[in-house]
């Protein structure tokens, strides 16, 4: 018997609920075809304008994916990537229970062009290294990296395996270079058709684009990514502090300077 509480929820607040439920308890895993709306008209006794507004909230929520006409699947919710320190793609999806991966699609000798050399503080044409790879969470693809190193480190970089090891690591432990702080500059862009391929989504999907350009002692610019996350799959945190206001706790604990070009 529902109790009054119950009763004045809307339909669709019930059977969300109910598959949340489901879906955190392991009984439908993500990759699973969610029952169809027949189904789940017939299971939970409500109309079909209640499920199709259960699916899109479990949609928007991040526990179900629209594949169009291949239906509808369980899966994760979104990654909340807090945006508080330098931190690399494997120490992030560590802190968040995900085993992180990597595809190395190329790297390769180029010219530096006006925006890498701005960025890396080297002249236009500079013989740069550039990286490109795809990061995976849990084996779903995440993140399409592009990135350019300064030659005399990027040919130290490729010479390890950069399906196995974060390029953070191989600067600081291998290459005696320490990172101390980075640039970040996000925004939402179109997915053009390599990064659609390499993230399996696509052409023109929005994506987060975050340009980071990372800083060793001295305030000399080592690396310069072009980070393209997919949109659908992670949000980013951070903790802002009122100008002048005291530090005060939040429910991670007190609140962190970023980390940034001037956070040495």
């Amino acid at each position: 018997m529902r109790t009054d509480t119950q009763r004045q929820l809307p339909q669709y607040a019930h059977v969300e609920d109910a598959l949340i439920e489901r879906i955190s308890s392991g009984i439908l895993i993500p990759g699973t075809r969610l029952p169809t709306e027949d189904k789940l008209i017939a299971e939970f006794g409500v109309d079909r304008t209640a499920i199709r507004t259960t699916i899109q909230n479990l949609v928007q929520r991040g526990f179900v994916e629209n594949r169009g006409k291949g239906g509808r699947f369980v899966t994760r919710p979104k990654i909340a990537q807090e945006l508080t320190e330098l931190t690399s793609f494997v120490e992030d999806m560590q802190a968040v229970g995900r085993n992180a991966t990597a595809t190395l699609i190329d790297h390769r000798i180029v010219a530096a062009t006006e925006a890498v050399a701005e960025k890396l503080s080297l002249p236009v044409g500079t013989i740069v290294v550039r990286i490109q790879r795809v990061r995976l969470a849990d084996q779903m693809p995440l993140s399409f990296d592009e990135t350019y190193l300064p030659r005399e480190l990027g040919e130290k970089v490729i010479a390890e395996n950069l399906e196995t090891e974060p390029i953070f690591s191989i600067l600081e432990t291998k290459c005696g270079v320490p990172l101390v702080g980075a640039e970040y500059r996000l925004e939402s862009a179109l997915a053009d058709a390599d990064v659609a391929e390499a993230l399996q989504i696509r052409e023109r999907q929005p994506v987060f684009l975050i340009e980071r350009t990372s800083y060793s002692e001295g305030d000399r610019p080592v690396d310069y990514e072009k980070l393209h996350y997919r949109g659908d799959q992670i949000q980013f945190v951070t903790w802002l502090a009122r100008r002048g206001a005291p530090v005060v706790h939040n429910v991670r604990g007190p609140a962190k300077k970023p980390a940034g070009r001037r956070a040495r």
